[in-house]
């Protein structure tokens, strides 16, 4: 059996005869009203742009996202990227195919950073915030969700274990610096953080291809999030003998509904507490951060000091000179 060539494998020119997960499809026209396929194709290495002209309705109908599709093409750049033109598909079975082989993952392991996460909030000393922490730590259904979801679909974190390495680094982050602001409250601070995003455990589908749920799609992860903290809340008497209390449960209310900001970034109020504002600029930190390096990282033009234009970033970024090998066989800079 030949070697698979992975997404970032791909050179321009090169033909292509590979299965993949179907990310998105768009049935479109040209000016000249002709139909064709605008595909996003992805495996576990990324996602490349497919195109295929001439298109029949019928061909559209065969498959849909998250679906496999047998590829054949050549890739040609356009504009800076990477995309496929395809010659002839073929939606395939699943049988036989590993899902791993077709969903990008986080670096790390989930399990090692599961147990970080653990120590992380078991660490908090206020005993209704660890008892929360605790409701949800052993509960394995979210657990298992939380831990494989990633934070977003196409660019925050877009991978399986995205959102748990998303969370994590915030939980580092917020361990370093509290100490450097005395009216922070820290244990606030790291729940505010595990629990602002957890409603994306149900507003996203990640099984295949990544997309919004009915629920995500009409209701979101803010009010879902507050649901969750809502139902594990009742639970936090049976480890502390003792109602929660209603204004640190306030608090960390107001941490979900205002970690967008401004409310054209869609939050319902804007941050109000020293550990919301807090909040918003760490996770905005974070994900800003997370899209220039991935930007600078998956940038196809190998041999320029520049990006091709990110129109989510609305910029070019600097990518600097490339490594070049030194007499060893190494690199330098």
């Amino acid at each position: 059996m030949m070697t698979r060539r992975y997404v970032k494998q791909l050179a321009n020119g090169e033909a292509v005869d590979e299965v993949f997960l179907v990310a998105e499809k768009q049935l479109r026209s040209n000016r000249q009203g002709q139909l064709y396929l605008h595909l996003d194709l992805r495996d576990r290495s990324g996602t490349i742009g497919a195109r295929l002209w001439n298109a029949t309705e019928e061909q559209a109908r065969s498959f849909d996202a998250g679906d496999y599709l047998r590829a054949r093409g050549k890739v040609q750049i356009f504009q800076g990227a990477a995309q496929l033109i395809l010659s002839q598909i073929e939606p395939t079975s699943a049988e036989g195919l590993d899902p791993g082989e077709f969903l990008p993952r986080a670096a790390r392991g989930a399990a090692e950073m599961t147990a970080r996460l653990r120590q992380l909030l078991m660490g908090v000393s206020d005993p209704h915030l660890r008892a929360l922490a605790e409701c949800f730590l052993i509960d394995d259904e979210f657990l298992s969700k939380f831990t494989a979801a990633p934070a977003g679909v196409r660019v925050h974190h877009a991978y399986q274990g995205g959102l748990l390495e998303h969370v994590l680094t915030l939980l580092e982050v917020a361990d370093r610096i509290a100490p450097l602001y005395p009216d922070l409250n820290r244990d606030l601070l790291m729940l505010g953080i595990f629990l602002h995003d957890a409603g994306k455990i149900q507003e996203l589908d990640y099984h295949r291809a990544f997309g919004y749920t009915d629920q995500g799609q009409l209701v979101g992860h803010i009010v879902l999030g507050g649901e969750l903290l809502a139902e594990k809340v009742k639970r936090t008497a049976d480890l502390t003998g003792e109602p929660f209390p209603e204004e640190t449960l306030l608090r960390l209310k107001h941490m979900i509904v205002s970690h967008h900001g401004p409310a054209e970034f869609g939050s319902p109020k804007p941050p109000m507490t020293p550990e919301a504002i807090a909040l918003h600029y760490l996770d905005n930190l974070d994900a800003k951060v997370h899209a220039f390096s991935r930007q600078i990282r998956e940038d196809p033009a190998a041999g320029s000091t520049w990006t091709s234009f990110d129109p989510n970033l609305g910029r070019r970024l600097f990518k600097g000179a490339s490594p070049v090998p030194d007499d060893d066989g190494g690199f330098q800079p």
